[in-house]
C-alpha cells in the first residue's frame, strides 16, 4: 500500500540524528521548557523571519493562545474559513469568540479577499486566514482590508511550514501566526506540538505567560493562564528536522511537478500556485467531479488517498446551523465534493510516484 502520508519514513530518514537528540534529552533529565525548547524557539523564529517564537502543546492551542494574547474573547467575532481543519474554528470558540465564515478562492482554496470586507461587523476583532495545503493565502489584500478596519491578523500556518508569499515566509505577515507540528506536517514532531510566532514583544510575553498558568515566576500567576507547553523531547526532534525542512520542501515540489506534468492531459484539476508564492505541498490536492470513484479505484490498486476535507466545518454536527456566513460558501461546498489528496512526502520514491500517476491515468483511460 502506498500511503498518502508517511511520518515513519521521515523518522527513518533522520533516525540516527533523531535518536541522538532524544537520548540527549533523556540524559539531561530536564523534560519541560528547558534548553531544547529555548534553542528551537530561537531557530524557528529565525527560519520564519520573526523576533519571537513560543513553543506550545499543539497547533490548536497555538491558535487559542494567540487569540487570547490579542485580548479576543467573549462577545468578539473572528473571521475565517470553513474549508479547513476543524481546529481553526474550534480554537476561536475555545477563546470565547464567535467564528464568522467566508468563502474561499476556488483556484487556491484559501480565504477569498473579495468576500472579506462584507463579513466585517461591529464585533469583528480579527481575521484568521489559513494557508492551506502548503499554499499561501493572498495576504496583501487581506492586510489592506484588516488595516483599514483596525483588525488583528492571526495566520493559521499549520500546513505551510516554509512557504513564501512575495519573498517573505508565511507567519511573518500578521500580528501573530501559529504552526502545528502534528507528525504528518512538513515539519512534524513525534507527537503533538505547536508554536506561536510574532514580531510584537508584548504579544510574545503575554503568550509565554498564558502557556504556563500566567507565571512570570514559578508558582506566581501574573494573569490567568493554562498549561500548553512544548516538551523537550519534541523540541529536540524538531531541531533536527528543521535543518532539513527547506530541502524536504524542494523534494515535495519535485514530486508535485512530476504529477503536474503527468496528469496534465487528464480530466483532473491539479494544484495551481499563486503568483509570487512558493507552494510547499503539504498536500497535493487534485479535483475531479468523479472524485469518489477515483478514490475507490486508486484504493483498489493499493494507492492511499485522503480527502482534506470531506465535510466543511459548517456541516459538521457540532457546528451545523449555528455559524454566521454558512449560507454563502458555494466554493467551499463545491470543493468538498471534488477534492482528493494524492500521496506526497519527501521520502516517496520515484517508482511509487510513477505508480500513483499510472493509477490516475488508468482510471481516466479505462473507458477510452
Amino acid at each position: 500500500m502506498i500511503l498518502c502520508g508517511n511520518p515513519k519514513a521521515q523518522y527513518l530518514a533522520h533516525k540516527n540524528e533523531i535518536d541522538g537528540a532524544i537520548s540527549r534529552v533523556l540524559e539531561k533529565g530536564w523534560f519541560i521548557l528547558g534548553d531544547e525548547v529555548g534553542a528551537f524557539e530561537t531557530e524557528f523564529a529565525s527560519h520564519v523571519g520573526v523576533s519571537s517564537a513560543i513553543g506550545v502543546g499543539s497547533g490548536t492551542e497555538a491558535l487559542h493562545l494567540a487569540l487570547s494574547a490579542c485580548g479576543i474573547g467573549q462577545g468578539d467575532e473572528v473571521i475565517t474559513v470553513s474549508h479547513t481543519a476543524v481546529a481553526t474554528v474550534a480554537a476561536i470558540e475555545l477563546s470565547g469568540a464567535t467564528p464568522v465564515l467566508v468563502d474561499i478562492e476556488p483556484e487556491y482554496y484559501t480565504l477569498a479577499p473579495a468576500k472579506l470586507e462584507a463579513a466585517i461587523g461591529s464585533r469583528t476583532k480579527a481575521v484568521m486566514p489559513v494557508h492551506l495545503y502548503g499554499q499561501p493565502g493572498d495576504m496583501t489584500p487581506i492586510l489592506e482590508i484588516t488595516q483599514k478596519h483596525g483588525l488583528r491578523v492571526i495566520e493559521d500556518c499549520a500546513q505551510a511550514h516554509g512557504a513564501l508569499y512575495r519573498g517573505k515566509r508565511v507567519g511573518a505577515w500578521g500580528d501573530m501566526a501559529c504552526f502545528s507540528f502534528y507528525p504528518t506536517k512538513n515539519l512534524g514532531a513525534l507527537g503533538d506540538g505547536g508554536v506561536v510566532v510574532t514580531n510584537d514583544p508584548a504579544l510574545a510575553e503575554r503568550t509565554r505567560l498564558l502557556r504556563e498558568y500566567g507565571w512570570a515566576e514559578r508558582n506566581i500567576s501574573k494573569l490567568p493562564g493554562w498549561n500548553s507547553r512544548l516538551d523537550e523531547v519534541q523540541a529536540a526532534v524538531l531541531r533536527v528536522k528543521l535543518r532539513y525542512l527547506d530541502v524536504d520542501n524542494v523534494a515535495r515540489g519535485r514530486l508535485a511537478l512530476l504529477y503536474d506534468q503527468a496528469l496534465a492531459k487528464y480530466d483532473v484539476v491539479t494544484p495551481k500556485v499563486r503568483a509570487e508564492a512558493t507552494h510547499v505541498y503539504h498536500l497535493y490536492v487534485v479535483r475531479s467531479v468523479e472524485r469518489d470513484d477515483l478514490y475507490a479505484f486508486l484504493r483498489s490498486r493499493g494507492i492511499g488517498t485522503l480527502i482534506h476535507y470531506p465535510v466543511p466545518v459548517h456541516f459538521q454536527p457540532a457546528y451545523h446551523g449555528r455559524l454566521r456566513g454558512a449560507d454563502q460558501l458555494e466554493e467551499t461546498e463545491r470543493a468538498a465534493r471534488e477534492i482528493l489528496s494524492l500521496p506526497i512526502y519527501p521520502e516517496l520514491s520515484s517508482a511509487e510516484a510513477d505508480e500513483v500517476v499510472s493509477g490516475v491515468q488508468a482510471y481516466f483511460e479505462r473507458a477510452a
